[in-house]
């Protein structure tokens, strides 16, 4: 089995170009930058990786996606390796894409587009959006 689900912001704008034939495809080809959920000191905090659709979805890629959106990626890996102009064996994977959706709302992407890898927040007692769960409502508990 061969499927990667990746969740980051896209680095750059997405580049779309047309097959040539009678009929033309649609290839989108994107960045995404992945936090890195561990760090250690002198790495990077982010992985980035190249991403490639077709068809209905590029053009989706083209309208909708630009630097900085929040997206998740699902797809498979594929090896593109070969041999450039110098006579070097050039190793490249991508991810192509099979599904994509949104991470985010517009709103909550707010006006910056630039890409910076997240903050983990720390918890805090009020305003973080989770309900305080009182004390001994374990024994309520249908399941422990």
């Amino acid at each position: 089995m061969n499927k990667v689900i990746l969740i980051g912001r896209l680095t750059r704008d997405p580049e779309i170009r047309y097959s040539q034939g009678a009929s033309s495809t649609a290839v989108g080809t994107f960045s995404i930058a992945v936090d890195r959920r561990f760090k250690r000191d002198g790495e990077p905090d982010a992985d980035f990786f190249d991403c490639t659709a077709f068809g209905k979805q590029a053009e989706f890629v083209e309208r909708y996606l630009k630097k900085g959106t929040k997206m998740v990626v699902v797809g498979r890996l594929q090896n593109d390796n070969y041999t450039n102009k110098e006579g070097q064996k050039v190793y490249r994977t991508r991810i192509m894409v099979d599904e994509l959706e949104f991470a985010e709302s517009k709103n909550a992407a707010g006006e910056s587009s630039e890409y910076r890898p997240s903050a983990r927040p720390e918890p805090s007692a009020a305003g973080d959006g989770f309900m305080n769960i009182p004390d001994g409502i374990d024994e309520e508990l249908p399941f422990n």
